[in-house]
């Protein structure tokens, strides 16, 4: 047997179930507009009616005799409806399971919106307290004093505990029960991971002022100090400035990578990206892109959210890049064919380990055909680690590269040393190269780091 609840058919069901996901999508802090979703205490309670609604229609179906037939149905309809590519996806695992604690799904959307903002935390705990009121109206004489005791008990519970000891407990939550107690535990939980989220962007602040300041050199700059014994140095002046420019470079490179700005948009990117297809290209085409910084911010968001997967394995590679204080000179010149050589190499596109990967690929392809000087105004680190050497995008920035060396200078963002008839060296074009070089000779592109001499280049 199918569904079989008493009172009301499956398909009247799920379009409610429709109006209630518009419901859940308000829930998380925003219109389908983008305008911020306002609530007051009335609106929170006809949404946990809403919620109380779908506990009472799996009470129903529980009285039935085909109770795991029904929920199967229901289940394989929730299913068909969430698959859909236009779905919102945080909501996509929405079941029965789910339904069957409805006020539970809903309150802890609203507690757990960002930002929670005074006049909708007010409206929270108004709309909780009478919540409760009314229950306890329903059961209790004295409603008033037994409501004011329980809040004594929460209050002695969570005053004698450490702050981290609370923040960690780990109850089965349920709003039908004690709704206050439902609201407090929510709100530790989100005071709890704002806190750790705080902690780790204090100690990335501090550690990007470090790079800034130069302070993070690595061991390299005590081989570098390394004197014979007649108190001569065993470097040369040379080479101490190729290690001052390479240690600059590096510490710029992970000052980006590190940027509170940039996890953001790390973090973002992988939230567009978990989206179908369809979904990231339209949120993308909404989008105004006359003016051009939005457009090189979808570039931006499109590389960091191909290499997100890879970020911690990226940022170690570049902290363990080593200064080989036996290579000779740089030759940027000659690192530049190595890199065209290399580029030229039948590649495989195994390094790609999903379809979604392609897709950002290959949308940024169609993307930068006509805006190759966005190239300019990224940080040098990102084309490098972001774009394969296989990729038609490594050949396009190459080109880019190319036309500086033979004087064809973009408008934007570019170094003036050909204009000035200067050598290459400490300057934007250098550094690009410095850094392909790194994450595409050093080491294969997002992959284990295998061990390559640069003396081949001199």
């Amino acid at each position: 047997m199918g569904w079989s609840h008493p009172e009301i058919p499956l398909e009247d069901l799920l379009k409610l179930i429709k109006g209630f996901i518009d419901i859940m999508i308000l829930g998380s802090g925003y219109q389908s507009s983008g305008s911020i979703a306002t609530w007051d205490s009335h609106n929170i309670q006809k949404c946990i009616q809403w919620g109380i609604f779908y506990e009472n229609v799996f009470k129903g179906l529980e009285s039935t005799d085909d109770y795991t037939g029904s929920v199967r149905e229901l289940d394989a309809a929730l299913l068909e409806m969430t698959s859909n590519p236009y779905f919102p996806q945080g909501i996509r695992h929405l079941s029965s399971a789910t339904l069957m604690k409805g006020r539970d799904l809903i309150m802890r959307l609203l507690i757990q919106t960002l930002p929670l903002r005074d006049v909708h935390f007010t409206a929270l705990l108004t709309a909780t307290v009478e919540l409760e009121l009314d229950n306890l109206k329903r059961a209790e004489y004295d409603f008033l004093n037994v409501y004011f005791e329980k809040l004594l008990l929460h209050s002695t519970y969570y005053n004698t505990r450490a702050p981290q000891s609370v923040s960690n407990v780990k109850v089965q939550r349920n709003c039908s029960n004690d709704p206050s107690e439902f609201v407090i535990q929510e709100i530790l939980e989100r005071e709890n991971s704002v806190s750790r989220v705080l902690s780790v962007e204090t100690g990335l602040t501090i550690l990007s002022k470090s790079l800034t300041c130069g302070e993070l050199v690595g061991k390299e700059s005590t081989l570098l100090e390394m004197q014979s014994q007649d108190g001569t140095s065993l470097v040369s002046k040379e080479q101490l400035a190729e290690f001052e420019l390479w240690n600059k470079w590096r510490s710029r490179g992970l000052s980006y990578l590190l940027d509170e700005r940039t996890i953001k948009l790390v973090s973002g990117a992988k939230l567009i990206f978990s989206s179908p297809e369809v979904q990231w290209i339209q949120v993308f085409e909404r989008l105004d892109t006359s003016n051009g910084d939005e457009l090189l911010e979808i570039i931006e968001l499109c590389l960091l959210g191909y290499i997100s997967s890879s970020w911690n394995h990226l940022i170690e590679h570049v902290m363990s890049v080593s200064y080989d204080i036996c290579s000779k000179s740089i030759n940027y010149h000659e690192m530049f064919n190595l890199l065209q050589e290399r580029s030229q190499f039948p590649h495989s596109k195994e390094e790609t380990r999903n379809s979604k990967e392609n897709d950002i690929l290959e949308y940024l392809a169609v993307l930068m055909r006509s805006q190759s000087h966005a190239f300019w105004k990224l940080s040098p680190i990102l084309p490098a680690i972001a774009i394969p050497i296989w990729s038609p995008l490594f050949k396009l920035y190459l080109t880019g590269i190319g036309a500086m060396f033979k004087g064809n200078l973009y408008k934007t963002r570019c170094c003036s040393c050909t204009r000035e008839v200067k050598e290459h060296e400490d300057c934007d074009l250098a550094e690009r190269i410095w850094c392909l070089v790194v994450f595409n000779i050093h080491g294969s592109h997002q992959r284990a780091i295998t061990s390559c001499n640069l003396d081949s280049l001199g």
